[in-house]
């Protein structure tokens, strides 16, 4: 029997954003400890650690000896190098493994994994050059979305095709070499589903939300979602049944687009926690972050349950066009809570914080989470 990793322990983290600073608040809370490795300083989850480690992933000697200083490995992004995972793995456990950050890391990987495994995906095609591309057309017809088969996030990495005839541009723009053609999916809308596995096999999840979103990554999250409750039980159904496969030790969030007839299509996996589960650190009993830890220890998963209807919508570097939010006027909606990432620098895109509204309803909840942010661009003290 495996024990599990109790508080006074050290956790290591590899990556060091917003997601690793969350993830950290919990754990210090709980009583551990936690040490972050990256190739940058002065990070999200650096300010909030208890040891910052700077260094490139792909040197495996301190990747080794970050290791030896902790009891346990996990990572806040997948974009780290198996290998890196590899050569912790050699001195702790690290949660979820290599494996899933292997299989999840690249699109084709994953899709095939999916569609190997029964689950349904939209229809893709493998290209690696320009006449594969063109074969992939006439095989998927268009409109269609190319999209890198590795190293993509946020909207990166990928072009829409209107025609036949733009597959040169399309080619260019996402820079060559491995790449996934998606069909198009006239979708009525996005949703999602976090959900943890604990070492002892047993899943739990935060239900389903809706997601919108603005030029390709998420703006707003509201929870519950709001769909049919066939569709619900379907997309918990499918994310549970991706986590046992995959054998997931963590958490992982399943990314849906439901089409107009129903259908729930898998679109992209995330073996850690999502944007789309930020609302639970205020709106339920446990939060993604406190999961994660509790799954990857060895712990009892905790409660799920929706304390309130909630909302979540994302602050963006573009807010800052005009200088520092108008932080106050935000606060002054009672039910609405900020959360910022310590980063120093806003850029146009760059996820800098987010609200969260809790409300009687999912609608109002949104309705007011807007209103939350539409404030933080009016005059006032700053």
């Amino acid at each position: 029997m495996t024990h599990a990793i109790l508080p006074g322990a050290t956790i290591g983290v590899l990556g060091s954003g917003q997601l690793g600073r969350m993830f950290t608040i919990a754990a210090r809370r709980m009583g551990y400890r936690v040490h972050t490795l990256s190739p940058d300083d002065d990070t999200p989850t650096g300010q909030v650690a208890d040891r910052e480690i700077r260094s490139a992933y792909e040197d495996l000697d301190t990747i080794r000896e970050f290791a030896r200083r902790v009891d346990l490995v996990t990572f806040e992004f997948e974009n780290i190098p198996a290998a890196t995972a590899e050569a912790a793995a050699e001195i702790v456990p690290v949660r979820p493994s290599g494996s899933v950050l292997y299989t999840t890391q690249h699109r084709l990987r994953e899709k095939n994994f999916l569609r190997e495994h029964g689950f349904p995906v939209v229809p893709f095609v493998a290209v690696r050059s320009l006449d594969e591309l063109s074969a992939a057309i006439a095989a998927l017809g268009c409109p269609a979305v190319l999209k890198t088969a590795g190293w993509g996030y946020d909207g990166k990495g990928q072009c829409k095709l209107a025609a036949p005839a733009d597959a040169a541009r399309a080619w260019a723009t996402v820079g060559g070499g491995e790449a996934v053609l998606e069909a198009f999916i006239d979708f009525d809308r996005e949703v999602s589903v976090v959900a943890a596995r604990g070492l002892d096999g047993t899943v739990a999840d935060f239900g389903t939300v809706w997601n919108s979103h603005a030029n390709h990554i998420l703006d707003v999250t509201v929870a519950p979602s709001g769909v049919a409750e066939n569709i619900e039980r379907e997309a918990r159904r499918i994310a549970h049944a991706v986590l046992e496969s995959l054998g997931v030790v963590g958490v992982l969030c399943v990314e849906f687009f439901l089409a107009r007839d129903g259908r729930l299509l898998v679109n992209e996996l995330a073996p850690r926690p999502h944007n789309s589960g930020h609302f639970t650190v205020d709106a339920s009993v446990t939060s993604q972050f406190e999961q994660q830890l509790r799954a990857i220890c060895g712990l009892a998963l905790g409660s799920t349950e929706l304390l309130r209807p909630a909302a979540m919508a994302n602050l963006l570097g573009d807010l800052w066009t005009t200088g520092v939010p108008n932080w106050q006027a935000a606060l002054r909606f009672a039910d609405v809570k900020l959360h910022l990432y310590g980063k120093e620098t806003a850029r146009p895109g760059r996820k800098m914080g987010h609200l969260t509204a809790l409300a009687a309803t999912a609608a109002e909840a949104r309705q007011l989470v807007l209103a939350a942010r539409d404030a933080l661009g009016t005059e006032g003290s700053r």
